[in-house]
């Protein structure tokens, strides 16, 4: 992370991107989005800001028409 603004920086979040695309490929269809379920509340958990979380959660519905 940063320390200038406590955000991840944009080489570390392809990273990320990877790991990600690579760990819902490996859970498959039918448990993509369990695992995207429980990815999601570990990372609340790890981040224990609930503010935080509420606009990141904004921020992902962006474009999503819900």
């Amino acid at each position: 992370m940063s320390e200038k603004d406590g955000k991840l920086p944009f080489e570390d979040l392809e990273k990320v991107y990877d790991l990600l695309a690579a760990a819902v490929d490996a859970a498959g269809q039918e448990k993509e989005a369990l695992f995207l379920a429980k990815l999601c509340l570990t990372l609340c958990h790890e981040v224990g800001e609930l503010a935080t979380v509420q606009r990141a959660i904004e921020i992902a519905r962006t474009d999503l028409n819900c």
